[in-house]
């Protein structure tokens, strides 16, 4: 990127060609009043363009590159992979992909090698609409839970061609946020017959045999933490950055509660999680939302639990690797801006995830969807997913209420430790034990 394409000319002129096409074509789309865009114009129809799009495949949907093919003539080539592969392909592999969906504990990892491209936020339309959960660490003007690898810790970089993170704002971002969202425990209410209120029944010998936590061990290890300091044991200054010692104590108790028969299985993967609970093999678990969404529309009753002690959070966002330049850096800029407009968060939402930018994705669901997801009021109407599906009920209420009840619960986020090669090495120890 050179200083021609993303120095400002006058108070009149956008910042580059990329910007004025969309800008042009998207005028007769914006909402009266708010600067909304909710058109854009099908700028690649002549010269035909492909993005690879490398994530774990949180977002990686059809239905968004359908879209985004209709709207932009673009063509999005998702490139599905695991989170450490998403990890070693940015640091070691740059030219093999386009566009990459970093969760933020991945970007800490990354940005130090040198192989992401800064983001121009004067080229990023929504910018100044990101929600305060990531710019300030704060839900209805309260702080909420930083430990871990907070939003606000790695947003900004000193400069367009620094590896280290500012921890104040300036132009060069590390990512756009697209989505993220506050985990807790799933639970199956019709076999445990009683109200749980604590990550600590996790461990309950009540549920030895049926329960099962997340075999992902930068993210096991946090829901673990959060049980440590729920039975009483310990408290952590840092849950996301333990010392030796902690997780030495962390890892000693998972192994006693497996020696002793408490976990039915580990999961790594979304549909092990929707199995294991859908069958009642296990009746409670770590749980991503939309896990329990998809057992609940299967006519079994779920519940994405509250918990006392608050949630951990995760959140991800679009990147660039440090090769991307010219016509496919363009096409970047314009898909992003495309997917922060508005359908794609609205999509997003519908899934039981939360929208990087809300107010555009307001502009795209219907009044009752949003007071149902985003207000935590009862649904006035049939709540459905993405695809068309009826996943609750007319008069049902969201687990956990609220984006403000959700996320402003929120304890931790998760994170890569100093210690994280000791953390891992101790992890694979319980999962042999």
């Amino acid at each position: 990127m050179t200083d021609k394409v993303v120095k400002k000319q006058t108070a009149d002129e956008s910042v580059d060609v990329s910007r004025r096409r969309v800008i042009k074509g998207a005028a007769a789309g914006a909402v009266a009043g708010t600067g909304i865009i909710t058109g854009f114009p099908y700028v690649h129809a002549s010269e035909p363009i492909t993005l690879r799009y490398m994530a774990t495949g949180v977002s990686q949907h059809s239905q968004i590159a359908a879209k985004a093919k209709e709207d932009l003539g673009i063509t999005i080539d998702y490139m599905t992979v695991t989170s450490d592969e998403e990890v070693k392909k940015a640091v070691t592999q740059p030219n093999s992909f386009d566009i990459m969906e970093p969760e933020l504990w991945m970007v800490k990892k990354i940005v130090p090698s040198g192989q992401m491209q800064p983001m121009d936020t004067k080229r990023l339309t929504q910018w100044d609409n990101v929600t305060t959960a990531w710019t300030k660490g704060e839900v209805a003007g309260k702080k909420i839970g930083a430990q871990g690898t907070a939003p606000i810790t790695v947003m900004y970089l000193d400069g367009q061609k620094s590896k280290k993170f500012s921890s104040s704002p300036t132009r060069w971002a590390t990512l756009m946020p697209t989505t993220y969202n506050a985990d807790t425990l799933g639970i199956r209410p019709d076999l445990i017959g009683r109200p749980i209120e604590h990550w600590h029944e996790l461990l309950n010998p009540e549920f030895k045999g049926k329960a099962s936590i997340l075999n992902i061990p930068s993210i096991g290890i946090m829901d673990a933490a959060m049980v440590v300091e729920s039975m009483g044991e310990y408290t952590f200054p840092d849950k996301g950055n333990m010392t030796k010692k902690e997780i030495d104590l962390t890892i000693n108790i998972l192994i006693e509660a497996k020696k002793a028969g408490q976990f039915r299985a580990l999961w790594n993967e979304f549909n092990q999680s929707v199995n294991l609970m859908a069958s009642g093999e296990v009746v409670i678990q770590s749980m991503w939302s939309p896990a329990v969404t998809k057992v609940r529309s299967m006519g079994i009753p779920c519940i994405y639990q509250p918990l006392k002690e608050g949630a951990r959070a995760w959140g991800a966002g679009m990147a660039f690797p440090r090769t991307l330049k010219g016509r496919k850096l363009d096409a970047a800029y314009e898909f992003v801006n495309w997917y922060t407009s508005g359908w794609a968060g609205a999509f997003l939402f519908r899934q039981g995830y939360y929208s990087g930018v809300m107010d555009t994705a307001k502009q795209h669901m219907e009044s009752y969807e949003w007071d149902y997801w985003m207000l935590g009021k009862a649904a006035t109407q049939d709540i459905k997913g993405p695809d068309g599906s009826v996943m609750e009920k007319a008069g049902k209420i969201r687990d956990g209420g609220s984006f403000d009840a959700r996320m402003g619960a929120v304890a931790c986020w998760n994170a890569v430790m100093d210690e994280n090669r000791y953390m891992v090495k101790k992890w694979n120890e319980f999962v042999a034990a």
